[in-house]
């Protein structure tokens, strides 16, 4: 067993599919920049809001006000950087780290693939993904390499296939399975569809929707590691995300993914795309095929794939961590992010916040609106710790109004996957003796209902 993983991570491959990943990628992250610029959801979603919902452990991340303009500019630059191959090495850790404080800005916006992003981002920091047909290879033949570590290659492959794969376990169970929930809520809205329309609003269409998206993200990493099966894997990646592309606001996302997979295919194909780019931007791609092979110094390989065994054991590991809480994920979303569980669930809510003077007992309502954008004010209504760090903050602002010993409580309800909206916070609990840490939210009432799956 020690001989044949010594030997794998000394086998050396092409490095023309991590020359195209990572052009694509680039290309794919200044687009999906620029998309968040032209349509003044910086301004929307980042400078215009008074308060910012942050990460636990990561309040110190706050928007920059106008600043924020800077620190978009600097990710899209530094993807850009990244598709040229220019500095790549510094334009990597740029693009982590802006792109990762724009993630934990505000978690309102949460969304899975930016966490995708950043994780991808902070390993393409460790490979040599700019040693082949980049601008750094161009001006430096010493850093030009036709060749590079397998395993620089299935360690994109490896991430790849574990969202694919988690996000089909997350499938399996009863709502998404039995009840076609929540594509029974969401596929009708999209009637006005030529052609899908009408076929959306048939409920044996939810099912087939809901089984056959488990099936595919279970089947898809298989289906592209064989060399057999990768053309028609290929033609479901495009056909299934082109298809939620057009069903669901979901971005870039589809897009990312479908270039994504070609890092699966044999290096001819990728060698006809680096080929037709040489073409248009008229720079012989032969200057780069000098047949040298790129290898990291001993003692640094060493520490670099224990550190990117560490990372991967972390990413096999936290989605799980939701079994160290008790009731039901989807009630709670107690270790629900960051665990590639991809649209399954509808949550709507109501949260009413009352405001105690313990000290003469007078009490009066807030009005949300005066805080909180509606977008914000609807994704607080429904997730605990967006619950608890509101009420915090209510707590602060009327202190400094005067009201010394105060007490915040809500009046919350949640309906979760077309189930009628019950109460969710325990009403009769001040939330400003509660603290947001990782321990279990006590306050948060029981789930009256099962949810049978993993």
């Amino acid at each position: 067993m020690n001989n044949l993983i010594s030997n794998y991570f000394r086998k050396d491959s092409e490095a023309a599919p991590l020359a195209v990943f990572r052009i694509f990628f680039g290309i794919m992250m200044f687009g999906s920049i620029l998309r968040f610029w032209l349509n003044g959801w910086i301004e929307k979603l980042y400078i215009a809001p008074d308060f910012f919902f942050s990460y636990y452990g990561f309040e110190w991340v706050k928007p920059l006000g106008n600043f924020t303009y800077i620190l978009f500019l600097l990710c899209g630059i530094s993807a850009l950087m990244i598709a040229f191959g220019y500095k790549y090495r510094l334009a990597t850790i740029t693009f982590f780290l802006s792109f990762t404080y724009i993630e934990l800005m505000d978690k309102t916006t949460y969304l899975n693939h930016y966490y995708f992003i950043s994780i991808l981002g902070f390993l393409l920091i460790f490979l040599p993904a700019s040693s082949y047909f980049s601008v750094d290879a161009y001006r430096d033949p010493k850093k030009a390499f036709q060749r590079v570590p397998s395993w620089c290659i299935d360690s994109i492959k490896l991430l790849l296939a574990m969202v694919y794969f988690y996000a089909g376990l997350a499938k399996i169970n009863s709502d998404w399975l039995f009840r076609a929930m929540p594509l029974k809520i969401w596929l009708p809205s999209n009637y006005d569809l030529p052609l899908l329309g009408d076929l959306l609003q048939q409920e044996w269409v939810h099912y087939f929707f809901s089984w056959t998206g488990m099936i595919y993200d279970l089947a898809i990493p298989f289906l592209l590691f064989f060399r057999k099966t990768r053309r028609l894997a290929f033609v479901l990646v495009v056909v299934f995300h082109v298809l939620t592309r057009i069903l669901f606001p979901i971005g870039m996302f589809p897009y990312i993914m479908i270039v994504s997979a070609l890092i699966f295919f044999d290096t001819g194909l990728h060698h006809k795309i680096l080929q037709k780019i040489s073409s248009l931007i008229k720079i012989s791609k032969s200057r780069f095929d000098n047949a040298k092979t790129f290898h990291y110094l001993p003692k640094k390989r060493k520490i670099l794939l224990s550190f990117l065994s560490l990372f991967f054991l972390i990413q096999f590991l936290f989605p799980w961590r939701y079994l160290l809480y008790p009731g039901e994920l989807f009630w709670t979303e107690e270790g629900f992010r960051f665990s590639w569980r991809v649209m399954l669930m509808e949550k709507a809510g109501y949260a009413q916040f009352r405001i105690v003077d313990r000290e003469n007992g007078k009490s009066f309502y807030v009005n949300n609106g005066n805080f909180l954008t509606p977008f914000q004010e609807k994704q607080m209504s429904f997730q605990p710790d967006f619950i608890l760090q509101y009420a915090h903050f209510l707590g602060d602002h009327y202190r400094k109004k005067g009201i010394e010993q105060v007490e915040v409580y809500v009046d919350s309800h949640v309906a979760l996957n077309g189930r009628k909206s019950t109460p969710f916070i325990n009403p009769r609990v001040n939330l400003l003796e509660h603290q947001d840490t990782f321990r279990q939210k006590t306050f948060i009432l029981p789930f009256n209902d099962t949810i049978k799956g993993l």
